[in-house]
């Protein structure tokens, strides 16, 4: 598709994004959220279901692409090797901060072309702030009553790293690299795939996750760091690619501003 068609398909995703954190608001207002558990034991919410059935719908109508959704992602493989685009999408990603009620929880939506995210929204209900990108537009920011403003990864800066945490899902193997790259370095813990765009927005300038997530995480997020002129790789230092093999899972992985010698010299000391 053309740079044009990316813009359209960008002021319709957004659109979709609104709908569904309004949605997500109205739950989070009411005392029961209506939590149930998956057979992960992972929580699901009355909003994650209103999410993502504006989103499975909206996509739908937009374009006549499959749409693989965290709360619709039993399909198989032999089915999905054959899309050569589709959408993936976490209709609420961050579901344990939003039962917390601290706001850090966002609406993930990606286009997925050849395995690559070339189109992404992440928007954040509570702030309605909105970062967003795609293939040969650059990466944007908006807040409210603003308009959109580009935004750039952070320039190297080599007596201080700074590196986004999660707020939920600590690892001795994060707490290895930290140690390792010294007491200088900065620690910003947030929930979501914000972490992701805090390194597209030059607030920080790694986020090493040494642990589980899904596709559904990262896609997005991947697409705004990538166009933000960051990068989002597994811990080879090769880009994550999509919709490649039969489980959904990510492999351990790291977003960067640049690639340094010294964070470099900490990552193979913590994988041994």
């Amino acid at each position: 598709m053309n740079d044009k068609r990316y813009e359209t398909l960008l002021d319709e995703v957004l659109v979709l994004a609104k709908q569904a954190a309004e949605a997500i608001l109205e739950i989070y207002q009411r005392e029961d959220m209506g939590i149930e558990s998956k057979a992960d034991d992972s929580p699901l919410t009355l909003a994650d279901k209103a999410a993502h059935e504006i989103l499975f719908n909206g996509l739908r109508a937009l374009e006549d692409w499959p749409v693989l959704s965290e709360e619709d992602s039993d399909i198989d493989f032999a089915q999905r090797q054959q899309w050569q685009r589709y959408w993936l999408v976490d209709p609420l990603d961050g579901t344990k901060e939003f039962i917390k009620r601290n706001g850090e929880f966002t609406v993930n939506i990606a286009l997925i072309e050849n395995h690559q995210p070339v189109l992404g929204v992440v928007y954040v209900p509570v702030t309605h702030h909105c970062y967003f990108a795609a293939t040969g537009i650059g990466a944007y920011k908006q807040v409210p009553e603003s308009l959109p403003h580009p935004i750039h990864v952070a320039p190297y800066r080599p007596k201080q790293v700074s590196l986004a945490g999660s707020r939920s899902h600590g690892s001795e193997m994060n707490q290895q690299f930290i140690q390792c790259l010294g007491e200088n370095t900065q620690v910003q813990s947030i929930g979501s795939s914000l972490k992701m765009c805090l390194v597209a927005e030059g607030e920080v300038d790694l986020y090493p996750r040494f642990g589980l997530t899904s596709e559904w995480d990262t896609a997005a997020a991947q697409c705004i760091v990538e166009q933000a002129g960051g990068q989002l790789t597994d811990l080879d230092l090769k880009n994550l690619r999509y919709n490649t093999k039969e489980s959904l899972l990510n492999p351990h992985f790291i977003a960067f501003s640049s690639l340094e010698n010294h964070w470099l010299q900490c990552l193979r000391t913590v994988m041994g």
